[in-house]
């Protein structure tokens, strides 16, 4: 194809063929429909056209989730078209016949290039705007076929990206992040580990072989046309199973679920153990209704199939543009930041100048956990027939700590990852570093939030000198807990023998029989501001030294606001402002010298 036809093929492909967001809005506002469930209707359709939002509209109109604020999840890939599409495609089949579903099934071929995030209805037309324009100014360098080795682990199959090409996506990806954070006032974190595009997955390490031979019948040198599409997904719905109905079911009950053949059902693992035999509940795609269905009318449907393309970047190549990538020096990122969620959390010591002249609190969010790794079902991958624990992946745990009762109850109060003690104990350093002194520490009775606080002082070499002082009181807002009750945790005396240094003498202020189950908004930040003031008040006010206090995401704000005498953010604002706290991100708050 000569330069100048895939050029002007490039434009044409990239251009957007649909009306334009503010036109599609001014459609459903003539219709009578009010701004803010219109936009959310826009963006739950990818904004294509007003007849896909209007039948989303009338679908969902006894959705009682209709007129809460939550946003999409969006999230940036490169995907393959053409020739290797195919042949990935048939890798899917044929490895799902031989070798049974594995987690790569659940999602299309692809390369993450920025992962899940959040952005506000009314903005995603920002990030439409930011994939064209950061998607202009790459065309020029896209490489007419990306560089793929097959890798291949116990539990991992895949190719990963070469290193040049991988520094291009990255630089790509981070264009993409930097401009629709700013734009579109959302976090967006660009993928800065190894590129690849992943095969197989948590798979029976007997299937290795098989899916070796498979995956070595796929040309990785392909014919292939590369598209970045932004996809989203309903955030609500991140752990939960997905169904897809084979049949039509018309409810007999109140309290069942009306499906026809075709539609998809979200269904939370969690819920069902009080259900019916032969029944579950969940919640229509379609609908956004939640009842009761009879569980043989459907079949296991794949994680990406709910998801919406909103638009895509399709990157048209010549080998003229080849030949100038070979020539051009690469672009180096800056070092391959592993975690830049942690490395900002490390920078932010800096500002800690002088913390020994002064006296505050530091509110922390625990290291990263096992579950938000391995998924939900993190302790059914590490448990033997006989309920004893092994260590699948490196970033699981090396043990857990004894309990008296279940090792089932780590399900709701998992451990951290490798990565999590890393984090951990590279804070108390920096920490150290930087001459902070901690005088008491606090922590929600989590294991979480324990095994952070012991690592912390581990880095700060204190862990002989402060114990940590386990307060009840500092536990999340209970809402939010997936088991729907209060966690059986370890106690006290369990955590002494695992070693964790603890203060047996300590009493909480608020103790675990008074957290309820399903608390509301109000309750949770009343309770955050009595605990945060019982805490300041129990510590001496003379003297140096800070307090450490370790809980989870909401803690950032819930117990600092009142600190600094502002008022409870709004309901509404919370849940996004929660979900942009990264692990062992942190809040400082100096007191002033009496």
């Amino acid at each position: 194809m000569a330069v100048a036809e895939t050029q002007l093929y490039a434009k044409v492909s990239n251009k957007h063929r649909s009306k334009s967001t503010s036109a599609l809005l001014e459609s459903l506002l003539t219709k009578g429909f009010t701004a803010h469930i219109a936009q959310k209707a826009l963006a739950a359709t990818g904004q294509k056209t007003v007849e896909d939002a209007a039948k989303w509209l009338h679908s969902h109109c006894n959705d009682p989730s209709l007129d809460d604020p939550i946003p999409q999840e969006y999230a940036l890939y490169l995907c393959p078209t053409g020739r290797l599409h195919n042949h990935l495609q048939e890798f899917w089949k044929e490895s799902k016949r031989q070798c049974g579903k594995n987690r790569a099934h659940e999602v299309f071929p692809h390369i993450t290039l920025c992962d899940f995030f959040t952005c506000e209805d009314q903005k995603v037309e920002l990030l439409y705007d930011t994939l064209k324009r950061v998607g202009d100014s790459f065309s020029q360098c896209f490489p007419p076929s990306v560089s793929l080795s097959l890798h291949s682990s116990t539990s991992y199959l895949g190719f990963f990206i070469g290193d040049s090409h991988a520094n291009m996506l990255k630089e790509f990806a981070m264009a993409f992040s930097s401009e629709a954070s700013a734009l579109a006032d959302c976090h967006v974190k660009p993928c800065l580990k190894q590129l690849h595009l992943t095969l197989a997955h948590k798979f029976y390490p007997h299937h290795q072989k098989t899916l070796e031979q498979l995956a070595k019948c796929i040309n990785p040198g392909e014919t292939c046309q590369w598209v970045a599409a932004l996809y989203s997904r309903d955030m609500r719905f991140v752990h939960y199973q997905t169904l897809k109905a084979l049949f039509q079911y018309k409810p007999q009950n109140i309290d069942e679920l009306m499906i026809n053949a075709g539609d998809f059902i979200y269904v939370d693992p969690t819920q069902q153990s009080d259900v019916s035999e032969g029944w579950v509940i969940g919640t229509s795609h379609r609908t956004g209704c939640r009842g009761f269905l009879p569980e043989n009318y459907t079949e296991r449907a794949n994680e990406s199939d709910t998801w919406v393309k909103h638009r895509e970047y399709v990157f048209v190549t010549t080998s003229r543009f080849f030949t100038q990538t070979e020539k051009e020096p690469s672009v180096k990122l800056n070092g391959e930041v592993h975690n830049p969620s942690m490395s900002r959390s490390v920078t932010n010591v800096l500002s800690l100048q002088n913390a020994t002249l002064r006296r505050g609190v530091l509110v922390m969010r625990h290291g990263e956990t096992v579950d938000q790794v391995f998924g939900k079902s993190w302790l059914q991958q590490c448990l033997t027939a006989d309920g004893k624990y092994y260590r699948p992946d490196l970033n699981f745990p090396s043990t857990l700590p004894k309990r008296k009762d279940s090792v089932k109850h780590f399900e709701y109060d998992p451990p951290l990852s490798c990565c999590g003690i890393f984090q951990s104990r590279l804070i108390g350093e920096a920490l150290l570093d930087q001459e902070v002194t901690v005088s008491y520490v606090y922590s929600s009775p989590t294991l979480r939030c324990i095994q952070t606080a012991q690592h912390i002082l581990q880095g700060l070499k204190l862990d002989q000198k402060v114990k940590i002082r386990v307060e009840p009181g500092l536990f999340e807002w209970t809402k939010w807990e997936a088991s729907r009750v209060i966690p059986n945790f370890m106690t006290v005396t369990e955590l002494t023998n695992a070693s964790y240094k603890m203060d047996t003498s300590y009493r909480g202020n608020f103790p675990l029989s008074s957290l309820v189950p399903s608390e509301s908004y109000e309750e949770y930040v009343s309770r955050s501001s009595a605990v945060i003031n019982q805490i300041i008040t129990a510590c001496p006010s003379k003297g140096k030294g800070v307090i450490l206090i370790v809980g989870h995401g909401s803690s950032l704000s819930s117990f600092t606001r009142p600190l600094i005498g502002l008022p409870a953010r709004d309901s509404s604002d919370f849940a996004q402002v929660v979900r942009k706290v990264s692990f062992v991100l942190f809040c400082f708050v100096f007191f002033q010298q009496e």
